[in-house]
């Protein structure tokens, strides 16, 4: 017989109440969204059709794989091994919460994780190291079509020193020392907090070893590149002539917009930067929203939809393998 931990954050009306904000959160997106023309909207997603919209759903299956392998690496390089069901199920519940500012909520996972064994710091290393790993990927995707578009340099450009700025953090042992020696001797009101930041560098340091930056980026290149082929087919099927290079950057600068914006999920920000850019280029609006819509739904609302699915099934807590026989309830 095997041992179940509650973690209790999300039982009773916690879940309920993240359920319902999600509900009227997908509710109210949809509202707005089709609020100027929803027959086009509608006639648009007719053209798209279940063909293209399995298409794109097995895209954005592919991007989580990916990025859940890349998560797997990073726990493994801080010494902590997770069998790869329960950790994909803990993974995916992250997912529930990505409509959060800079997809804060994700770091629920560490609540789960904890009772596996795996240290809250350890969690969170992992989980910076998922966003700067993120971020080297769509900057990288964006200088695809930049040279079409130089009015994005200045967005770009955030992104690199963003990127640049947070390497140096996690990889100056020097840097590491000053804030160890300055944590031993700090006592002051934020002492804990203080010394659990220090705690996390250190363990991200051991994620961004050189081969493992270099395997992290491709995973996230391809992982990112695979949802930005899925918004350039789903343009063609519109009857769109935007070229690949364009569409993924598009794809790409609307996904950094709306991370730097850090708006939860990036609503609104991404949207605006995407349908701004496909009408520059000469789609009509109603299509540009049609589209727009679509691929936010078949992205980034699925992983919601995903992430709620997993999280029913993890919101009572780990099952633990039992210390006599071994079993997993």
């Amino acid at each position: 017989m095997g041992v179940v931990v509650t973690a209790g954050y999300f039982a009773g009306w916690r879940f309920r109440a993240l359920i319902i904000s999600v509900v009227v959160a997908v509710g109210g997106y949809l509202v707005i969204s089709l609020y100027s023309g929803w027959q086009d909207v509608v006639e648009a997603f007719w053209k798209i059709g279940l063909p293209g919209t399995l298409i794109a759903l097995a895209l954005s299956l592919l991007n989580y794989g990916l990025r859940f392998i890349r998560w797997q690496m990073y726990l493994e390089s801080m010494g902590h091994k997770v069998a790869w069901r329960p950790s994909l199920r803990i993974y995916l519940s992250g997912f529930a919460l990505t409509t959060t500012p800079g997809k804060a909520g994700e770091a629920f996972r560490g609540v789960l994780l904890k009772q596996r064994g795996v240290p809250l710091p350890a969690t969170l290393a992992a989980f910076v190291s998922e966003r700067l790993s993120d971020l080297i990927a769509i900057v990288l995707l964006t200088l695809l079509g930049l040279s079409q578009y130089p009015q994005a340099q200045n967005l770009v450009l955030i992104g690199i020193v963003a990127i640049l700025a947070m390497l140096v953090a996690l990889s100056s042992r020097r840097f590491h020392s000053l804030l160890l020696k300055r944590s031993e001797t700090y006592s002051g009101r934020f002492e804990g907090a203080f010394r659990a930041g220090v705690a996390l560098l250190k363990d991200a340091h051991n994620c961004h070893s050189p081969w493992l930056l270099c395997i992290a980026t491709l995973l996230s290149v391809v992982a990112w590149g695979g949802e930005a082929l899925a918004f350039y087919w789903v343009l063609q099927w519109l009857g769109s002539d935007i070229s690949l290079s364009f569409a993924v950057f598009i794809y790409a600068l609307s996904v950094l917009a709306g991370a730097i914006s850090f708006l939860p999920g990036g609503l609104g920000s991404a949207e605006a930067v995407m349908i701004s850019l496909l009408v520059l280029k000469g789609m009509t609006m109603p299509v540009a929203i049609a589209a727009t819509v679509f691929i936010r739904l078949a992205t980034l609302w699925f992983a919601v939809f995903i992430g709620l699915v997993a999280l029913i099934r993890s919101r009572h807590g780990e099952a633990l393998p039992d210390e006599n026989n071994g079993e997993v309830l």
